[in-house]
């Protein structure tokens, strides 16, 4: 099977096993299609499926089959029998510890635009943009971004999948979202190629998927939420509600992103991603809230209490990677699996000599 010449986009390269499932399905994308082990995975029921590194590495090497495959990987393993049988096993506890660690948000009186805005206004997460904006330094900035390289090198993609489940105003409304997402279809204008300029002045691996082994489960369950919502039509307005708490949730801490970095010394190229964000997603989260929920539990009101689940399980665990990242960093380790970022290249070394004249960089401090 050949190979692609330029890797930036995609496939993945294979990660390591985190376990004895994640191992048995790497095992096998290794070989053309083929029944996995008759049970493999029922008996799937880690103590804590959100920070489970077996499942959740799992779920994801389950879930890239339908975006962008795997170098190498036979591309029938997508609709194989056994593995989705696989992937449904590993996404019962996942979806199970979703549920309870949000419960069952109540829809208030005055809609779910009112409630979407009620779960934002009492979401009180740790302090993470604010610590990059202010204290973080270069190497815990860097861990951040390898962290989000995950979702971002495919910004809006597990969204879209809800594109051909919707119609009408719910559906006009992602259109306008998304078409900021993509760029208004010009390569340089896309988030995701603004996200990699971003990774290219931080002095890091900007191919697609090149940061998997380092990102520990807490992040992998961030971006399998969005996958598990956007691959199964029943969850569809969990999805809905999952962009809305993002896009309602986004431009305050972009802002505080790219304040961060320029403390640190970079420059408008490092910084336009975050920068594209704070004035976009003030514009989408009117969008979200009111015209593409609105607009959904207007033509589907039993809808309603699935589109406030999403928007508050992707707050929760949003929150639980804030957590991490601060906990880690408190302790003095990195928030990564190891390996560990490379070494910071000489031009981003110059970017720190360069940040201490403006604010010397300091261990950040949860308080």
């Amino acid at each position: 099977m050949s190979e692609p010449a330029d890797r930036r986009y995609g496939p993945a390269t294979l990660p390591r096993p985190r376990g004895p499932i994640s191992a048995a399905v790497l095992g096998a994308l290794r070989h053309p299609p083929h029944d996995l082990p008759p049970g493999l995975g029922t008996d799937l029921d880690p103590a804590d499926p959100i920070t489970d590194e077996d499942l959740q590495l799992t779920l994801f090497l389950c879930y890239e089959l339908h975006y962008r495959g795997w170098c190498g990987v036979d591309e029938a393993w997508e609709w194989q029998p056994t593995m989705l049988a696989l992937r449904a096993h590993a996404e019962r506890p996942f979806e199970a510890a979703l549920r309870r660690l949000v419960g069952a948000p109540s829809v208030p009186a005055a809609g779910v635009a009112a409630g979407l805005a009620e779960l934002v206004a009492a979401d009180n997460g740790p302090p993470l943009a604010a610590t990059l904006q202010r204290r973080a330094d270069l190497t815990q900035f860097r861990e951040f971004v390898t962290h989000r390289a995950v979702y971002h090198l495919r910004e809006a993609d597990p969204h879209s999948w809800a594109l051909p489940r919707l119609g009408g105003p719910a559906k006009a409304a992602l259109v306008e979202i998304q078409t900021d997402e993509y760029g208004n279809g010009r390569l340089d204008r896309m988030h995701a190629e603004l996200f990699r300029r971003t990774l290219e002045r931080l002095g890091l691996d900007t191919t697609y998927g090149a940061h998997l082994d380092a990102a520990p489960a807490v992040t992998l369950a961030t971006n399998n939420l969005m996958s598990l919502f956007g691959l199964h039509r029943r969850l569809r307005g969990a999805l809905l509600g999952h962009l809305a708490a993002f896009e309602m949730t986004s431009s305050l801490p972009n802002r505080r992103y790219g304040n961060g970095l320029r403390r640190l010394g970079f420059d408008e190229g490092a910084t336009r991603f975050y920068d594209e964000h704070v004035e976009a997603d003030a514009v989408h989260e009117q969008i979200a809230a009111h015209d593409m929920c609105g607009g959904l539990v207007r033509v589907e009101p039993i809808l309603a209490p699935d589109v406030l689940f999403g928007a508050a399980a992707g707050l929760a665990v949003d929150r639980l990677f804030a957590a991490h990242l601060l906990d880690s960093w408190a302790a003095g380790r990195s928030s990564l699996r190891p390996p560990a970022p490379p070494p910071l290249p000489p031009t981003v070394s110059l970017a720190v000599a360069a940040s201490a004249a403006v604010a010397p960089p300091a261990r950040p401090v949860v308080v």
